[in-house]
């Protein structure tokens, strides 16, 4: 179970960069994510504010459904925390493979090795939600 919950408790950290970065910094994130000389996000113009601002504020809403899942570990909360996030980094990452052409190579290989590791790893702790027991119903 301890695999499971480091599991929740990255997958918390990453929204919560993910999250907090471009809902406090729009600006910043866009000309910068994820490092200032790789600018993934400015590969893709035009900058939106609000854009940015909504997609910062929906990730730090998914890092406090990580959080309570990690500190709960109730196997329906894990598991819904698990698919939620993944209709989300699924179709990511689908879109930037398909959409490769305009990066530099190093930067095609890291979008596409971490839009994978995060699709992957949600799914691994999926499996061992098997093992996690079911919370007693609360009456």
């Amino acid at each position: 179970m301890s695999i499971l919950r480091g599991g929740l408790v990255f997958l918390a950290l990453v929204q919560a960069v993910q999250g907090g970065w471009p809902l406090f910094a729009p600006q910043g994130f866009y000309d910068n994510f994820p490092l200032p000389s790789n600018p993934w996000v400015a590969y893709f113009p035009p900058f939106n504010e609000h854009l940015l601002r909504d997609f910062g504020a929906l990730n730090l809403a998914l890092c406090a459904v990580f959080v309570f899942a990690a500190v709960t570990m109730e196997r329906r909360l894990v598991q819904a925390a698990l698919a939620g996030y993944l209709v989300f980094a699924v179709p990511h990452l689908v879109f930037h493979l398909n959409h490769l052409s305009h990066m530099p190579f190093a930067d095609q290989v890291g979008n596409v090795v971490s839009l994978t590791a995060v699709v992957l790893i949600p799914l691994a702790l999926l499996l061992l939600t098997r093992k996690v027991p079911v919370a007693a119903a609360a009456l």
